[in-house]
């Protein structure tokens, strides 16, 4: 069985995830394709996750993937989060990661939309509510989710639930239809009403946003098409990680593995790990390298397991539900976060020494991405204890 040590882990990290200058990719689909699949919770992560590992890279040429060309879409899939994928990987989520979701979420709603007393059918209600918005949006055309609230009455209410709980609260329907019937793939978001580091999608059907609408893949055909795909970008990794990123549960996994015919490997502290069989060959490391990786980047998000690359600075770069902060890398290992100033000038806040070497090169990397920002600050929802200590 071969051995995987952390070092030639990060050398993986480095060379396929786009990172190093010299190892960046060619344009939004192919660093999209990289990484699987670009975390899209926050709007602006999709271009600055973007912007890290594509020269010479636009607004304009994002935007034209997503919303003209339509090879990057938005969907709603492992544990309950917003990815861009590439939209040929989208008919394996539909059928695995995505349903899954679908099934837990429609239960849930249905559920508490009787506790709140909006009905004494909960599914039956939901499939009238997911009836009429899907036949408004076929005559009406894409519109935003303040038009639809508006237009449908079924989305126009508010759900009143666990009222005296630290979670709970009267929150609009609005919100949760749509991304229901975006889980299930019946919606998508559209075009951005807004400018692109704020979240305004026009809501539009699936099936007019892609034409020819492909069938979902089988459940085990669709898990095992996702495993594929990461362990191409982040193997070796545990069955651990690979669960908690697919959300899903241990035999869909082990089946998917099995399908794939992943090999095992040892790493590091003695666990298991697995790769794709024409992957077990030494990688090298690229020269050394610096970059600046947003909220909620994917290499930051891709294990459970982050020991390797985050050198004991997880508990100032998460927060405390585990969201990623921004992180600045010096050749495969975070050693602080990045921030901006009053006038949206890029700011390294490092949480250990580096060599001199590495100061340059994230230099480089901060006026890089301050020269890109065009003095427009970015703000997140999802700041780490390490960005909110005062300058």
């Amino acid at each position: 069985m071969r051995h995987i040590p952390d070092t030639e882990r990060r050398a993986r990290l480095g060379r396929r995830h786009g990172l190093a200058p010299a190892l960046r990719l060619s344009d939004p689909e192919a660093a999209t394709r990289a990484m699987t699949v670009l975390h899209a919770t926050e709007p602006a992560t999709v271009y600055l996750s973007l912007h890290a590992r594509v020269d010479g890279l636009r607004v304009e040429d994002v935007d034209r993937v997503l919303y003209d060309d339509r090879t990057l879409v938005k969907q709603l899939a492992m544990r309950r989060t917003l990815f861009v994928f590439p939209r040929d990987l989208l008919p394996a989520a539909w059928g695995s990661a995505s349903a899954r979701v679908a099934t837990a979420l429609s239960a849930r709603l249905a559920k508490e939309a009787v506790q709140a007393g909006l009905t004494d059918d909960g599914a039956a209600w939901l499939a009238r509510a997911r009836t009429a918005t899907l036949a408004h949006l076929a005559a009406a055309g894409a519109l935003t989710a303040a038009e639809l609230r508006e237009q449908v009455p079924a989305l126009a209410g508010r759900l009143d639930t666990a009222l005296g709980k630290p979670y709970g609260g009267s929150f609009p329907l609005a919100p949760r239809i749509l991304g229901q019937l975006a889980v299930e793939g019946h919606l998508v978001r559209g075009r951005n009403a807004g400018s692109w580091w704020t979240s305004r999608p026009r809501w539009t059907l699936m099936r007019s946003w892609l034409g020819d609408l492909p069938a979902p893949l089988p459940e085990g055909a669709g898990y095992a098409a996702l495993v594929g795909r990461w362990l191409a970008t982040f193997g070796p990794g545990t069955v651990e990680d690979l669960q908690w990123w697919l959300g899903s549960t241990k035999g869909a996994l082990r089946s998917a593995l099995a399908e794939v015919r992943a090999v095992e490997v040892t790493l590091d502290g003695g666990a298991t790990g697995w790769v794709l069989p024409d992957d077990v060959d030494e990688v090298t490391a690229p020269e050394p390298w610096a970059a600046l990786l947003p909220v909620l980047d994917p290499t930051v998000m891709g294990w459970k397991s982050r020991g390797f690359y985050l050198a004991g600075h997880g508990p100032a770069l998460f927060d405390r539900n585990g969201n990623a902060g921004t992180t600045a890398w010096w050749d495969g290992r975070v050693v602080g976060c990045w921030v901006q100033d009053p006038d949206g000038v890029v700011e390294v806040r490092l949480l250990q020494e580096v060599p001199a070497q590495a100061r340059a090169l994230l230099e480089v990397e901060a006026q890089r991405l301050t020269e890109w920002l065009q003095g427009r600050r970015i703000s997140t929802v999802y700041p780490s204890p390490a960005m909110k200590e005062p300058r």
